[in-house]
């Protein structure tokens, strides 16, 4: 049977002796409660930050003000500095984060509901993801937080 996403990346982390932060805004901790359902978890999943208000994402993961306000708080550069924030806050070498309209309300034109930023953070580089999630709430975000561990595995690999 294969390995899951989860799965794969604590042990690939764990091999490389590399370690792994969360921030997380509309997912609420879905992807850390995927990553400790993995035994071992703990050698390389430090912390997983949940910064639900802009408030929070400021204080806790550096997100620059002027960020917020110029590009809302769910954008491509406010889901970069979420992801190099928790990498610096927690001083760990890959993070992951997510922000988006998790819905039913909140969307506009420009972000529907279902809209999602997703940001990986390693030393060598910070790349963001747009995508779409139209759908139910919960559907929303289990499906982010797997797209979320999708591109920090590809990440991962990538920099062996």
């Amino acid at each position: 049977m294969p390995e899951n996403l989860e799965t794969r990346i604590i042990h690939l982390l764990t091999a490389r002796k590399l370690t792994l932060a969360t921030a997380e805004s509309c997912t609420g901790g879905y992807i850390a409660h995927l990553l400790t359902n993995v035994p071992g978890a703990s050698e390389v999943f430090w912390a997983g930050i949940v910064t639900y208000s802009n408030g929070a994402k400021e204080k806790f993961l550096g997100v620059r003000s002027e960020t917020l306000a110029r590009n809302g708080a769910v954008s491509e550069p406010v889901a970069g500095e979420m992801a190099e924030g928790a990498r610096r806050a927690c001083g760990t070498d890959y993070a992951v984060s997510v922000t988006g309209i998790a819905g039913p309300g909140g969307g506009t034109a420009e972000k529907p509901v279902g809209t999602v930023f997703i940001g990986v953070a390693s030393p060598l580089q910070t790349l963001v993801v747009p995508q779409f999630n139209p759908g139910e709430r919960l559907a929303f975000k289990e499906t982010a937080a797997r797209q979320a561990l999708e591109h920090l595995l590809a990440l991962i690999e990538r920099e062996r």
